[in-house]
């Protein structure tokens, strides 16, 4: 069993520290400072940023759409510190979470695995929805991390970091699988629950404690970050700074809604109460970039914002995409990311796919740490698509991102669609600008062309076989070597009533067909 460490006291909050809450005005200034806290003077390999072990602060936010933010789009969420921060960082226009629910994408994040090695396939009961509607048995779930895995926090202490966690973790709790067992020095809010039992203190979270009534949880865990940041660190730091919100409840101060009800939204993006959170949620980023220009830090830290998983359909929706947060299509798993490397002080948007998995072996390497030996990641370094010299980015191939998610969950009530599931078992390659969902009810088989057919709503499958067949066959072999499990058996309790047309999909037989007749 691994060491379980001790929990940290928390810094008081420093006089005289800029903060931003909804009443002000402020931007985060992003600009460069000369001073550094780092300890270590080790050069940190391919990375051209820096010349010292850097500190990490790593932003997650939960349920964040791929355009619910101004600079992917937004006219209606206001999000002037990201917009600001994105203008002086690297912006993945094709980030993917690794899964398109919660848990196993943070799964992924902390172990560099596809779901398949850490069991972590969704979030809690795998077979959602009524049992007279599902064909197949789903594949059982994990909702622990094990033990047994080196985490990224783990390989960031061995390589001289403190680490500490803030808001939301879903992987285990106490001593089965919370963030002190799992690498962190420090755990604030942090519980096995995936949403927040409230948003207003008192949070009943014994993780955290209270605050003054009704102080709202997205203020209360950026302040805690600021207080990290400017606490006495006689090491790097890596701070995980993971936000509940904008995960349902939609909750939100009534001031802060007010604001928003008296705007005109589309029918994307419309909710008020979305938009204040959205809006607290900007401002704990600029509350975090105005603590480390003040600690004169910036200079020598790393800043990643990101997302789990796609918008929370019915609350959200991005136009430009097909589906939300559930879904292989791209509304599930597409999401917004920044990378903003030290003294960064130019945009550089990255058209490249990729993934979650990436962030393991990438913060590693910056920390210049070393990745543990026996354990297999499944991302790849990213250092070389953020070289300022844009012609190393030709340094960073791979043949395709992939998604196996062998789970059923149901129709999401809020959102206004005649589908029976948001997602059943499945699995997905995207490689270029193809992306292939295998089915695994009917072995059903889409085929899309990103570049052309972003939304997805034309089924190339029987178009265009033999990119079909290129890619049916590489998905195949991917989950054979990674032991993917592909549910099979038949669930005795499903209605036939509920078979699927056979005209309404595709299968590999027809495919095969298809390129018979094309011969």
């Amino acid at each position: 069993m691994k060491k379980i460490l001790t929990l940290s006291l928390m810094a008081a909050l420093i006089t005289g520290c800029s903060y931003v809450d909804n009443n002000s005005q402020t931007e985060t200034a992003v600009t460069s400072q000369t001073t550094s806290q780092a300890t270590s003077t080790q050069t940190i390999a391919n990375n051209p940023a820096n010349t010292k072990q850097p500190n990490i602060v790593f932003i997650m936010l939960d349920d964040w759409g791929w355009q619910d933010v101004g600079f992917m789009g937004s006219n209606y969420y206001q999000t002037p510190h990201l917009d600001k921060l994105a203008k002086t960082s690297y912006r993945f226009n094709q980030a993917y979470s690794s899964s398109p629910n919660c848990a196993p994408t943070r799964a992924s994040l902390m172990s560099g695995q596809y779901p398949q090695r850490t069991g972590i396939h969704t979030v809690g009961n795998p077979a959602r929805g009524k049992a007279e509607k599902r064909r197949l048995i789903p594949t059982p779930n994990k909702t622990v991390l094990a033990d047994e895995v080196t985490t990224l926090a783990e390989s960031l202490q061995r390589s001289g970091y403190h680490t500490a966690f803030m808001g939301k973790w879903h992987l285990g709790e106490g001593k089965q699988g919370g963030p002190l067992t799992q690498g962190f020095d420090i755990n604030i809010g942090g519980i096995h629950k995936g949403s927040p039992r409230s948003y207003f203190s008192p949070y009943k979270n014994e993780s955290i404690t209270n605050g003054p009534e009704g102080e709202y949880l997205p203020d209360r865990l950026s302040k805690e970050a600021v207080n990290y940041i400017k606490s006495d660190h006689q090491k790097p730091f890596f701070l995980f700074l993971s936000h509940y919100a904008v995960h349902t409840p939609i909750k939100a101060p009534e001031e802060s809604i007010a604001k928003h009800r008296k705007r005109t939204g589309d029918q994307y993006h419309k909710n008020p109460v979305y938009a204040a959170m959205i809006e607290h949620s900007d401002n704990s980023v600029a509350n975090v970039l105005n603590a480390l220009e003040e600690q004169g830090i910036s200079d020598n830290t790393w800043v990643i914002v990101t997302s789990d998983n796609g918008g929370f359909g019915g609350i959200t929706q991005a136009p430009d995409l097909r589906g939300a947060k559930g879904m292989l299509y791209e509304g599930g798993v597409r999401v917004p990311l920044l990378i903003k490397a030290p003294k960064q002080q130019q945009q550089v948007v990255i058209e490249e796919p990729v993934s979650t998995l990436d962030f393991y072996p990438t913060l590693v390497t910056i920390a210049n740490g070393e990745l543990p030996a026996s354990q297999p990641l499944d991302g790849d370094n990213l250092l070389p698509l953020l070289s300022p010299q844009r012609g190393t980015q030709q340094n960073f191939e791979r043949d395709a991102l992939y998604f196996h998610f062998p789970a059923y969950l149901q129709h999401n009530k809020k959102s206004n669609t005649s589908m029976m599931w948001r997602a059943t078992p499945s699995s997905m390659i995207r490689a270029g600008d193809y992306k292939l969902i295998e089915s695994f009810e009917y072995g059903q088989l889409e085929l899309y062309n990103l570049a052309k057919d972003l939304k997805e709503t034309t089924n190339l499958a029987l178009i265009e076989p033999e990119v079909t067949a290129e890619l049916y066959q590489q998905l195949q072999h991917w989950q054979a070597t990674t032991s993917a499990p592909v549910p099979t058996a038949l669930n005795t309790k499903f209605n036939a009533k509920y078979l699927l047309d056979s005209d309404s999909y595709i299968t590999w037989q027809q495919v095969q067909q298809m390129l018979k007749e094309d011969k």
